[in-house]
């Protein structure tokens, strides 16, 4: 996952300038009458954003029992997202915080995900701090998916910080072609819960599968590369590019299947000697 600034932008503003968009005289003075219930939700949020406690946030029907679900959802879609819409403004900022999903820290960038589900809290629908920018396939892994326990909360790239210390690993099944394997195994020095949300968030997400795939198309990508490199000076110096490599990918993030996949190539005997050649066996 990838850390992002929570947005400048609060609740208020963005519920404000829903507001203003809208002809319906009813309807304005509705979301107008439930502005002090959203801001009040938005603190709540970001307390528990702090403490690692959104599942503790209530789930609802309603905001202040005046504003319904539906009317939320159609104020999103109708006003909040609608493209040349005053609030468009603040949609797309959030969404171009970041051109890669910090979801999976792969795909790019193609909407907005509200980290807890609009459907289940309608009060957080236009609240920045809960929109999230992320590719198509995060998203949909999520939909309005409510964690019951602090465990079961995914991470959230306003308010966690998970690339401190080494979490992603990777290992070379000795096959032909090779398969590179992922899996998250946070610091046993770190809080259980966080160990436990880095592991939930990498199961919802599909990280496993998604860093999988991609590892094959890499290596498939520097087979020739391997082979020269390996032809000239043999596996030590094979084994020297790919930490090489390894190295290179975790100046810039630590934990991406990237550098993980380039740690257990160099860490393989197996692979360094022999395997390589099997990439396109």
């Amino acid at each position: 996952m990838r850390k992002l600034d929570i947005p400048i932008y609060d609740a208020c503003l963005s519920l404000e300038t829903c507001i203003s968009h809208l002809r319906d005289a009813g309807l304005r003075t509705k979301l107008t009458a439930i502005k002090p219930a959203v801001i009040a939700a938005e603190t709540n949020y970001k307390n528990c954003g702090s403490n690692g406690t959104f599942f503790r946030i209530a789930e609802a029907t309603t905001v202040a029992g005046c504003v319904t679900v539906q009317e939320m959802e159609k104020l999103y879609k109708g006003t909040f997202s609608r493209k040349k819409s005053r609030a468009r403004q603040i949609y797309d900022e959030i969404k171009t915080a970041s051109s890669i999903c910090p979801l999976c820290a792969q795909r790019d960038v193609s909407t907005l995900d509200h980290y807890l589900a609009q459907s289940r809290h309608p009060a957080l629908t236009v609240t920045p701090a809960n929109l999230v920018p992320a590719c198509l396939a995060c998203n949909k892994a999520k939909l309005d998916r409510q964690p019951q326990n602090a465990e079961e909360q995914t991470l959230h790239p306003y308010f966690d910080e998970v690339d401190d210390e080494m979490w992603l690993f990777a290992r070379v099944l000795e096959d032909s072609p090779p398969i590179v394997r992922f899996t998250a195994n946070p610091p046993t020095n770190w809080p259980i819960i966080k160990q436990e949300r880095v592991k939930t968030h990498f199961r919802i997400f599909g990280l496993a599968t998604l860093y999988s795939t991609h590892a094959a198309s890499e290596l498939v990508g520097i087979y020739l590369n391997l082979t020269r490199i390996a032809s000239h000076g043999g596996p030590d110096d094979l084994r020297h590019h790919l930490a090489e490599q390894q190295e290179s990918r975790e100046a810039v993030t630590r934990n991406s299947w990237q550098g993980a996949m380039y740690k257990a190539l160099s860490e393989s005997d197996w692979f360094c000697t022999e395997g390589y050649k099997a990439i396109r066996a």
